[in-house]
């Protein structure tokens, strides 16, 4: 094992012990199918000169003096691929992201390890003693912990288990994506509240739409506004297709009236009607907080015909806690959950299986009633009616708690609040 800051510096002579300059930098590459980067060539500062020389050349890359294997006018250049970075340029002093802890990190120093005949990127460190390390200050201040009877030891985290953020152009070939979109949106949600928001809005725009949507749902309207403000309105209105009807609403309350209009008219009609509706009712009341993405059915449908029709429509597994059964006006009358529904007999008609008291709130019910209603009955989901008890749309236990729970108390808890 070896860092890269102690490497940096060392001389690097030539087959017969000629100086040829000092190591200022590794060139590596990460193969395709490879999960750690390859070093594939040493930069060498000659006075002012630089050369690249290939790996293949270098007798000993860890050695207080780093030898080649041939003359220095013997040497061919080597010439760095698309898919190459240099680790102190590059890597070193970055920011990237820590998948495995779900956190931010900064890189600062790079642990090497021989695999075969091969030098590989083992181990990023973005501990206090890797930046000693470079200060030249680690052996030093590990001594005098020692004298205490404390251990300095180095925060490691495997190159596998880490993302590069985008936008340095140096970084542009490890566009996130492979161990970004595993991660839960809430966890991503935090990690790019961590990061400015320029960083913040590049890291979205290298995601996919529907990571994108799920992301933005998990911060504030505040938030998500600043996040999509620098991109395209075509993006962001495919991002509004992807989310909730209400979120998607709360987002668009928060930006400039003219965007907003504007985002409207690039959604789908179906998506915007659902949208302009909940923006018609303010935002403290059940209609303002609602979504539109319920499930209701006739009463004469069977238990079996429901749940085929339900694999159909493929529903947004957070808005499918209760099936709801209305008559051909839409008027609410009963419910059931999706457990009645699974385990009912398979023949038997929705209106033989409901519930028939259902509570439910109306579009101006204010949001605390709304929670209060949720909390009494301790449901996770309550139907909107309106004055014709036409079912209209339904609030989540989430979205009741959203706008009831301070914010100062779900960022010290977003595990549990998300």
């Amino acid at each position: 094992m070896a860092y890269l800051s102690d490497l940096m510096g060392r001389p690097v002579t030539d087959v017969d012990g000629e100086l040829v300059g000092r190591l200022d930098d590794l060139i590596a590459s990460v193969p395709s199918g490879g999960s750690h980067p390859v070093i594939k060539a040493v930069v060498v500062k000659r006075g002012g000169e630089v050369l690249t020389i290939p790996s293949a050349e270098v007798a000993v890359l860890v050695a207080p003096s780093i030898p080649l294997n041939r003359r220095l006018q013997e040497l061919a250049p080597y010439q760095p691929g698309p898919r190459d970075m240099h680790l102190v340029q590059d890597v070193l002093d970055k920011q990237i992201i820590d998948t495995n802890g779900v956190r931010v990190v900064r890189v600062n120093d790079l642990e090497l390890t021989r695999i075969d005949a091969q030098y590989v990127v083992a181990n990023v460190d973005f501990g206090t003693l890797g930046l000693l390390r470079r200060l030249g200050m680690a052996r030093s201040v590990q001594r005098l912990a020692a004298l205490f009877g404390k251990r300095l030891h180095p925060g490691l985290v495997s190159w596998e288990q880490v993302e590069l953020l985008p936008g340095d152009p140096a970084l542009r070939l490890k566009v996130p994506g492979e161990k970004i979109t595993e991660l839960h949106p809430a966890d991503l949600a935090e990690i790019i509240s961590d990061l400015t928001r320029s960083e913040g809005g590049q890291l979205l725009a290298s995601l996919d739409v529907r990571t994108v949507a799920d992301t933005l749902e998990s911060v504030e309207p505040e938030f998500q506004a600043s996040l999509v403000a620098a991109m395209s309105d075509e993006k962001v209105a495919d991002v509004l297709e992807e989310m909730a009807p209400d979120e998607a609403a709360d987002l668009l309350a928060e930006l400039p009236q003219d965007r907003s209009r504007d985002l409207l008219l690039l959604m789908e009609d179906s998506e915007a009607a659902d949208v302009r509706r909940l923006l018609a009712y303010p935002e403290d009341t059940a209609g303002g907080i609602m979504t539109t993405d319920v499930i209701s059915f006739p009463p004469d449908l069977t238990a079996e015909a429901a749940l085929a029709r339900l694999r159909q429509m493929a529903p947004e597994a957070d808005t499918l806690h209760y099936v709801y059964v209305v008559d051909g006006e839409r008027r609410l009358m009963g419910g059931l959950s999706l457990g009645d529904l699974v385990l009912g007999d398979p023949k038997a008609l929705l209106k033989d299986l409901m519930y028939m008291r259902v509570v439910s709130v109306t579009l101006l019910d204010s949001q605390d009633e709304v929670a209060q209603a949720i909390s009494k009955y301790n449901l996770l989901a309550v139907p909107v009616v309106d004055d014709q008890q036409k079912l209209q749309g339904i609030v989540t236990v989430d979205d009741a708690l959203d706008k009831v729970i301070p914010t100062k108390w779900k960022k010290r808890m977003p595990r549990l609040y998300h």
